[in-house]
Order: structure tokens, then sequence, then C-alpha cells
């Protein structure tokens, strides 16, 4: 039908099949090489991850179930010279926390105190200790549970996610005070010690050594850390034994020059004083007993000691916490008059028969004619030699040689016995003392030298200061008269199954003992202070062996001449000292005692002390005598 105009209506146009044919064909192309393309990139992306990528992912697979525990080395032991153990490892059970398991941790903590598991103490500690912790890290709440606490947990357990009790090894001093100034102690590991170790070999170990040689010896005693690889399920449940697994290395076992017996009786003789007690064999320099007193528990720092416990001994008037034997700095006394008196024969300012007047007092031969009392009232008499002036300890003697000496003689011999150098103890925080001399007051006191100065230094006062390690090797030296060693405790390391042993160091200084007579004489005079009419007789008369010693009295303030020590307040009291050395024919042993503030002098107080570690040493001689006969064959 047409229209106007004379045209075909549209609707009766006819459709175009081969057009749309081609258009499907075109499009189906295009779709499947877009669904081949896509498939490439998935083979190819498949083949990266697992071809290409294959190790990364697998840690990364590997990470989600597998973990790696590390695994604390034990800690090297420690035994006294007979093999007796002093600081060893105890098993304990510790209730322990892991903050990130935790939801609400205090009133987790509140519900442990609700069991009588902790007490409030316990609490306030944790809270404090958690601060600056890795949360992901298991934190200790308490240490040492009973048997019945842990049970009691255990029943419990289940409420109480992110807590457990963990089986541990922690230090353990079985004698306690009577050795911590000597081995030390371990403690938690702190942030400043953190930054300075290697924390990879610290990953499992919460202590670490804090004084003495536990800190000394550290790399030897630590060890190296170990790990195993365990796997776990979704739950974090441990799935059957170790994948690996690499056992860490104990710390060195060693062995100290210490004898515990002869230890335990010098601790016991210093009971009630404060000071301390230093004993060596003069023949190499090993330490046999090392005393300062008052002492402390070490077991209270190893699990961590309450503030409360803290403050106390730091605000203790007798300072337990200070080493007394390494870092007390005394007045020696007229425990050095020995050694001045072999300076001046060495030097030919003074001869054996050399003797001076004694009225009980010295008149310093200056312009102002200082008149120095002598502690004996009356004096020693008209004649008193070398020999007299050492037995009973003669003031105006060694004034008047000092006199002759002059500081820097004194202070130039001096230094070979050791004062004012360090003796070179294994334990490190040791103080050198002070020889002084021209130059030292100079630097130090921007003042010079006077002659009263120098006298002062005759009788072992003034600016002169010791540690009881540099006296006990001095007087050893002089005792033995040869070589001065480096003092040592350490004597032997165990490295396997086999014991490394260290030998003896000389030290850097020495004096020269050329003129045996000279010695002799100096030596027979301190034979001379144990026996008859000696400052020391009364402590020592009834010995069954023979020795040698100088007893010595230090002012630490000023007194008059009605000096009381009834009257005057302990910490004003005179410091008592006595130094010795037995046998006398051929030393092996020598020692040196301070006591501080005490009533009496160094015949009356030091010298009994040690008259009873003597008799410790020569027991201990007869029993090994007695042990040796019975083994032989």
């Amino acid at each position: 039908m047409l229209k106007s105009g004379g045209k075909l209506s549209n609707k009766h146009s006819f459709k175009d099949h081969y057009n749309e044919r081609q258009l499907l064909i075109r499009r189906s192309i295009i779709a499947f090489a877009f669904v081949v393309i896509m498939l490439l990139a998935l083979v190819a992306r498949s083949w990266y991850l697992q071809i290409v990528r294959f190790e990364d992912y697998q840690t990364r697979s590997n990470d989600n179930r597998i973990s790696v525990e590390p695994i604390a080395p034990k800690r090297g032991l420690i035994y006294d010279r007979n093999g007796v153990l002093l600081a060893e490892n105890s098993s304990v059970y510790s209730l322990e926390i892991v903050p990130e398991k935790v939801k609400d941790i205090e009133l987790t903590l509140d519900q442990l105190i609700e069991l009588s598991l902790i007490d409030q103490k316990y609490k306030e500690k944790f809270l404090n200790d958690l601060r600056g912790q890795r949360r992901f890290k298991s934190i200790s709440i308490k240490t040492r549970l009973t048997e019945k606490e842990v049970a009691r947990f255990s029943v419990d357990a289940h409420r109480f996610p992110g807590v457990s009790v963990e089986a541990r090894l922690v230090r353990y001093y079985p004698f306690g005070e009577d050795f911590v100034h000597a081995l030390g102690y371990v403690g938690r590991i702190n942030d400043r010690e953190l930054a300075r170790i290697d924390q990879a070999n610290y990953k499992a170990t919460r202590h670490i050594g804090k004084v003495g040689l536990e800190k000394f010896y550290e790399d030897k005693l630590h060890g190296t850390i170990g790990f195993r690889q365990i796997e776990k399920d979704v739950q974090g449940r441990v799935i059957g034994k170790p994948l690996f697994e690499k056992p860490p290395v104990p710390g060195s076992n060693i062995r100290l020059s210490l004898d515990v017996n002869l230890q335990k009786k010098a601790s016991e003789a210093m009971a009630g004083h404060r000071g301390s007690i230093v004993a060596i064999d003069p023949r190499n320099g090993d330490v046999l007993a090392l005393v300062s007193a008052p002492g402390y528990e070490p077991n209270d720092f190893v699990t961590g000691i309450s503030s409360a416990k803290y403050k106390v001994l730091l605000e203790s008037e007798d300072q337990p916490l200070f080493n007394r034997a390494l870092r007390g700095l005394y007045s020696p006394g007229s425990t050095i008059k020995p050694h001045l008196g072999w300076i001046g024969l060495e030097k030919g300012l003074i001869t054996p028969q050399f003797t001076i007047e004694d009225p009980g007092y010295w008149i310093l031969p200056t312009e102002e004619k200082r008149v120095i009392r002598d502690w004996k009232v009356g004096g020693h008499g008209k004649k008193v030699n070398l020999d007299l002036a050492i037995a009973q300890s003669c003031d105006p003697y060694f004034y008047e040689l000092a006199y002759r000496m002059g500081i820097d003689t004194i202070s130039s011999n001096m230094v070979n016995f050791g004062f004012g150098q360090y003796t070179g103890i294994d334990m490190g925080e040791e103080l050198a003392g002070n020889m002084p001399s021209r130059e030292w007051k100079r630097k130090e006191r921007k003042l010079p030298w006077f002659p009263g100065d120098t006298v002062n230094i005759g009788i072992g006062q003034g600016f002169w200061v010791a540690t009881p390690l540099q006296l006990a090797n001095a007087i050893a030296q002089l005792g033995i008269g040869g070589n001065r060693y480096r003092l040592r405790l350490m004597t032997s390391v165990q490295t396997s199954d086999d014991w490394q042993i260290f030998e003896s160091e000389v030290a850097e200084k020495q004096a020269s003992f050329s003129n045996d007579k000279n010695l002799q004489a100096v030596r027979e005079s301190m034979r001379r202070v144990n026996r008859y009419g000696g400052s020391a007789f009364e402590a020592f008369k009834t010995a069954d062996y023979s020795s040698a010693g100088k007893t010595g009295t230090v002012q630490v303030s000023s007194q008059d001449e009605d000096y009381d020590a009834e009257k005057v307040a302990r910490r004003f009291r005179d410091n008592a000292v006595y130094v010795g050395f037995a046998p006398y024919e051929n030393p092996e042993f020598a020692l040196a005692v301070i006591l501080e503030n005490v009533k009496g002098g160094g015949s009356t107080e030091a010298a009994p002390v040690a008259r009873k570690v003597f008799d410790e040493f020569y027991r201990l001689k007869r029993l090994r005598a007695m042990q040796q006969q019975k083994a032989a064959p």
C-alpha cells in the first residue's frame, strides 16, 4: 500500500540476516579472545605464585602453622676450689600472664587474689612491670609457687585464658649473704641492659648478671640460645612433636679460688661488725675469702625484690649493698709501717740499729715546731729501734722516718706494693685508692705539699686511702719477699667435659727484694707483733703456728687527748685494722681485716677477728693432710 508521495512504509522493510550474523560472529570472537586472555593471565598468575614465589608463600604459610620458640640455655654453675656448689639453677613454678591474651587484666588479677594465689602487692608490682613491656611476651606475676598453689590454680585454669603456670630454672645461692659480695647476683634484665646486650641471644632469658662475678663473667655463664619449630592448628594447639630443634648451648661452669669453709668462718667472724676481710694465697694471688659486712640476701633479687625491702637496704646506715672489699677506701693506718721500714732500710736512711727517743710526742723540725703526739701516753722509751717501733707501733719513729724520706720517695716506692693501683681482681667496679704525691695534691687540691702532710703519711693517714684488697696483697708481697700477683677469683672454666686451668699473672709494678737482710729485719719485727710484747700478742698467744702481722688504729674524726669511745657516737669511732701472713717461714696465707667504728683498736678488735680466720685456715690444712694420708695406698 502506498502512502501519499509514492513511498513504501518502514514496517514492511526486510531484516538483514547477513549483517546480523557477522555482528554475532565478531562479538563471539571478541568474547572468546577475552576469555582466553583472562585464562592465560590466570595461568600466568598461578605460575608466578606457585613457581616463582613458591618459597616466599611457603614460608608465609608455614608461619601461620609453624612457630619458632626460643629455648633458654642453662646458666653455668659456680663452684668453690673444692667443688662445692656456690651458685646453682633450681626449678621453680611461676605464675605468668600474656597481656594480649587477657581481656581485662585488672579483673583477672582480682580473681587471682580471690583464689589466694597472689595478694595486693603482687598485683601492684605486676601492673608496674607491665609498663613498657611487650604485650605478646609472658610476664611473671609470682615466682616460687608452692605445690598447693599450683594445684589450686590447675582446678580453675580454664577461667584464666592467657594465664599459666610455667616451670622455670632460676638462680639460687645456697650460702646466701655469706658469698653475696664475692659472687654478686642475677636479676631481671632492664631497659638499659637490653640496649647493650645481644637481644637475639637473650630472647628466652629474663635474667642477667647484675654485680660481682655474675656480671663480670656473664659472657661465659649465660650460654647460647637454642630454638624449636612446632606446628599448630587453627586454635593454636601444638600438633605432634617439634619439626626441628636446635638445643641451646649451656653456659660454662667456673671454679673459684674461694674456700667455702674459710669464707663462712670469715663471715661468721665479722658478725656484728661493719668492715671487710680479704684472705689470699701470696704465692699466686688466689683470693681464698672475700667478705664485706654486713651482707644481704641475694636470692631476694633473683625473683624480684620488693620496693619496701630494697628501700630498707638502700637507706640502711650500715650500707649492706656496698662492697667494702672492692670499693671501701680506708686509711691503712699503722699497717704500712713495715713497708716504710723496708724502704728506709733499702734507701740507707735508717739501719736496724737506728734509734729515736719517744717521750710520747715528736716535734716537727720546721719553724713552727709543731708537736705531734704518740698514741701511747708517755711514749715507748728512750731507745726505740725499728724492731720495737713495728712490734709496738711507735708513731714518733715513723714520723721521723717519713720526714727523712719525703713524700717523693714514699710515693714512688709504695706504688710497687700496689697502693694507688688496681689489684686486677676479676670482678669489675674495683677502686684504685689513692697513693698521694705532690702532683696529686697540686692537681686535686690546688695546694702545695707540706711537711705535715708527709708526717701523716708516715702513719698511714692523711690523704692515703686503700682498699682491703690492696692491703692484703701488699702484706702478702712483703711476707714472701717476691712477686705480687694480680688478684683473681676464677681459676678454671669447664669447656665440654674438661676444665681449662688459668695461670696466675704477675702484677706490673714490683718491689725488688735484693737485700735479704733488710727484708728479714722487717719480717722479724712483724713476727714480734704476734709475740710477747707485740701489739697483737693477746690475740695470738695461744696459737700453735707461726705468723706475723701488723695492727693499726685509724682515726676517722679529729680527737683530743680525752677521747673515750664509749662516749663518742658510733660513726665517729676509730677503725681497727690488722694485716698478717702465715706460716712465718714460708707464707701460704695472708689477710687484711678492717673493722669500722669500733670501741677498741687494731690489737683488741681486728687482731682477734684475724685469729679466727687463721685458725680456720690451719684447721682446714690439717684436715686435708689427714684425708690425703687416708687416701694414700
